[in-house]
């Protein structure tokens, strides 16, 4: 029974090693097209692309306002009942154009009041002018005193005073009618009107705001280590889109010289000219370039890291011919699709940018060149932890 026994296990050892060699003749991992990176593998298509330099921006984002460098709060100079209201808010207005109309009605009929009293200052100037004149002559003829002929002169210096008196209180009241137009003072657009018709406004009654878009600030606060940096005049300030594109951009030309007492964040200003899409009071992503230098860039998708070192993958000879060989590299700045490459490649090297999360050391490849437009024809990787920014790149 023991001999049966024994028998029976012989040949069950030979099977699994007759299944064991089948297998790696077909596909196991010593050999087949499925193996690792050796020679019987087939070669990989991915897509290379060569390390060039160019322009890295040292950049920080920050959320900015922009402010109207022309923006004022419109009150009446008199009070009385809103008798039209001629602009809706949000229209264009040019300067000097109407905005409200105070009730005039009781100042006209003050004027016109004025106005006869000045026919009748008049008419006692010119009376009183002629009386002097005649009492003149009866002084030089005998027939009258001197004192009669000095009180008729002072009766004609006051009829003269009275009616410049009147005509200056007519001057006055026009130009406070004038006031009852409340107008424009420079071209802009109207904001929010909160009177309506009929309502009593006075002179601290705010009726509108009148903003010019043309011009405009853009307002950020950054931290006081990076204000340090900022040259007034030549660092650039830039509005950005939903994309991350520049709008605009313009110069610094304020920083302030003391951090606010709450935030410890300083204000920087820059000002440019508007067309028209954005408007005063409207909160923007915006950055400031603190330096634009030349360094050697490379593609994020063309990086991978293992704990805090980052590789490329980059192509090389080897026993199978065309492989990839995994490079150690010193990461700076990310900008867009782009790392700045510290250490570790030289110009001109190949870099695999397409598919490297399946590639191993030594892995036989067959390069193609990225078409152009890479940045539409190359998937994005996913993000990688530690690849969102270059704070923590290389290191």
């Amino acid at each position: 029974m023991r001999v049966v026994r024994g028998g029976w296990g012989a040949w069950g050892l030979v099977l699994a090693l007759a299944g064991g060699c089948g297998k790696g003749k077909e596909g196991g991992p010593g050999g087949g097209p499925q193996g690792g990176p050796g020679q019987g593998a087939k070669p990989i298509a991915v897509q290379v692309l060569q390390v060039a330099p160019g322009p890295v921006r040292d950049t920080s984002e920050y959320v900015g306002t922009l402010i109207s460098r022309r923006s004022i709060t419109v009150f009446p100079q008199v009070a009385g009942y809103v008798q039209s209201i001629p602009v809706r808010p949000g229209t264009p207005v040019k300067q000097g154009q109407v905005l409200l109309v105070v009730d005039p009605r009781q100042e006209k009929a003050n004027l016109r009041a004025t106005q006869a009293q000045k026919a009748s200052a008049v008419a006692s100037r010119e009376f009183a002018s002629k009386t002097r004149e005649r009492s003149a002559q009866l002084l030089k003829e005998g027939l009258v005193s001197r004192q009669d002929y000095e009180q008729a002169v002072a009766q004609a210096e006051q009829a003269v005073a009275q009616a410049q008196a009147v005509e200056a209180q007519i001057q006055n009241q026009q130009v406070q009618l004038g006031f009852f137009n409340v107008s424009a003072p420079f071209d802009g657009i109207v904001g929010d009107i909160p009177v309506k018709l009929g309502d009593y406004v006075t002179p601290q009654s705010g009726l509108t705001i009148v903003d010019q878009n043309a011009l405009l600030e853009l307002s950020v606060q950054v931290p006081v280590a990076q204000a340090a940096r900022i040259k007034v005049g030549q660092t650039p300030l830039e509005v950005l889109d939903a994309d991350g594109k520049s709008i605009v951009h313009a110069p610094a030309f304020f920083v302030a010289t003391t951090p606010n007492p709450i935030t410890q964040l300083v204000e920087v200003k820059a000002a440019f000219q508007n067309d028209g899409t954005l408007k005063a009071g409207q909160l923007v992503r915006a950055q400031l370039v603190y330096d634009v230098r030349e360094a050697l860039k490379m593609p994020t998708t063309a990086v991978t890291r293992q704990g805090s070192q980052s590789f490329a993958m980059v192509v090389g000879q080897g026993d199978a011919g065309t492989v990839v060989k995994r490079q150690p590299v010193t990461l700076g700045l990310v900008e867009g699709n782009d790392y700045e490459v510290l250490k570790g490649l030289d110009a001109g090297t190949q870099v695999v940018v397409s598919g490297v999360q399946q590639l191993r050391d030594g892995m036989a490849i067959q390069p193609r060149p990225v078409p152009e437009g890479r940045d539409e024809a190359m998937p994005q990787a996913p993000p990688q932890q530690g690849t969102g920014g270059g704070a923590d790149a290389g290191r």
